[in-house]
């Protein structure tokens, strides 16, 4: 069983920083590709980011230039590093990762990120 482990979330004040981590219970190559969703209250899940095993990277367009997906091997981690922080990125983010054909979805049980002043 593939097991995902978010930490990192939190209350930030606006323009604040955070970095979410997801702990996978093997290798993160293992995974077709792994990424970064969200959910806030009344609104459907959305992708925010995403990293294949191959590297290429896809970010929704109102996070281009302050999220940054990455990832650590060694650490079987996936990262999200989320700056200039906005009252709209309030949500919870999920970490997802998909393996195989055909594909299995995992999610980790997500982490609160509250921006607020």
């Amino acid at each position: 069983q593939v097991q995902l482990v978010e930490s990192g979330g939190g209350l930030v004040q606006p323009g604040g920083s955070l970095r979410l981590s997801c702990a996978a219970s093997r290798s993160i190559f293992s995974f077709n590709d792994m990424g970064w969703y969200r959910q806030a209250p009344g609104k459907q899940r959305e992708l925010v980011a995403s990293i294949t095993s191959g590297g290429t990277i896809n970010t929704i367009d109102s996070a281009k230039g302050r999220f940054t997906i990455s990832r650590d091997s060694a650490k079987n981690t996936v990262y999200l590093q989320m700056n200039s922080l906005k009252l709209e990125d309030s949500a919870v983010y999920y970490c997802n990762g998909r393996v195989g054909f055909p594909v299995a979805t995992y999610w980790g049980q997500g982490t609160q990120v509250t921006v607020s002043s």
